[in-house]
């Protein structure tokens, strides 16, 4: 049997359940997620091996109209991965199922054209299908298919793992024949501190409403594995605003110290050891608007 290898851009708009696909397909956490959108902010590349195929995944942000330097520098991130892939699998969900499905179709096929000026293959994934009524579907397919050339249209439930065994094999097709790109233990090839990162950002994003999440950003800036010890990490979280730092920090350090607390054990959970975790909070004014601070932190 000749074995299958490539990569494979998950794009769509914000919401829609991509790094929940993601991490579903993988049978691993490796995308952060929160009921808020446009959670995911750069690219997260995790590895599924099988003895008929090496799928690599990329997770993307969600499609926007960028507003500020952050939304542009998110939207680059989609567009890299895109060039990078041999394929797409693009995401909507029970939204086509509404009043204002039509208009929703044409925009996404708009999206996933302008996407796709090189045609490269795309599978269409209606997500949330749990969320429907079944006599529904049938026609909402239909005119997928009769608005894009897709692969293949696959229904499923990220959540609930339903309709993911039709779609790794719609996926494997899609792939070139090429060996493993990657060691088939490898779940990914991004570094810890990376991770560690977002899942600092996650708690945050859980813990916090309105503004706050989306005026941080996350920074390692020690990572010391320690023999006997529990392995140290200092991180610091950048926000936009003085009042913003107050309201991180919270009165008498109580709002840090419970994020700190809930992303220690999320880290102990992802790395499968204990760590001590200390967290600082800085402000770089307008950071998301400033190209250099964004280049600073990796954008």
């Amino acid at each position: 049997m000749k074995y299958r290898s490539g990569y494979i851009a998950i794009t769509g708009r914000p919401n829609v359940g991509k790094s929940t696909l993601m991490n579903h397909l993988l049978d691993y956490k490796l995308s952060i997620t929160s009921p808020k959108p446009q959670t995911t902010r750069r690219s997260v590349m995790g590895i599924f091996s099988d003895d008929e195929a090496q799928i690599i995944f990329l997770d993307t942000p969600g499609l926007i109209e960028p507003k500020y330097h952050l939304q542009k520098a998110m939207i680059r991130q989609i567009q890299n991965a895109i060039q990078d892939a041999d394929a797409l699998v693009y995401i909507v969900d029970d939204r086509l199922f509404g009043e204002t499905g039509g208009i929703l179709l044409t925009d996404e096929i708009n999206r996933l054209k302008d996407l796709n000026h090189s045609g490269k293959p795309a599978i269409l994934v209606i997500n949330k299908i749990d969320l429907v009524v079944k006599d529904k579907l049938l026609p909402v397919i239909d005119a997928c298919n009769a608005a894009y050339p897709f692969q293949s249209i696959i229904p499923v439930s990220a959540k609930k793992n339903d309709g993911l065994t039709d779609l790794m094999i719609e996926l494997k097709k899609v792939l070139p024949l090429h060996q493993p790109y990657y060691d088939q233990e490898i779940l990914t090839d991004f570094p810890e501190r990376f991770f560690v990162a977002e899942l600092i950002r996650e708690q945050i994003f859980y813990y916090y409403k309105e503004e706050i999440p989306y005026s941080t950003e996350v920074q390692v800036n020690e990572f010391i594995e320690r023999d006997g010890r529990k392995d140290y990490i200092s991180a610091v979280i950048f926000v936009e605003r003085d009042s913003q730092k107050g309201i991180l920090i919270g009165r008498q350090g109580k709002a840090l110290k419970d994020i700190g607390t809930r992303s220690r054990k999320a880290i102990e959970h992802f790395l499968g050891r204990p760590v001590f975790l200390e967290l600082h909070v800085k402000v770089s004014k307008d950071w998301r608007k400033d190209d250099s601070k964004l280049r600073q932190f990796g954008y």
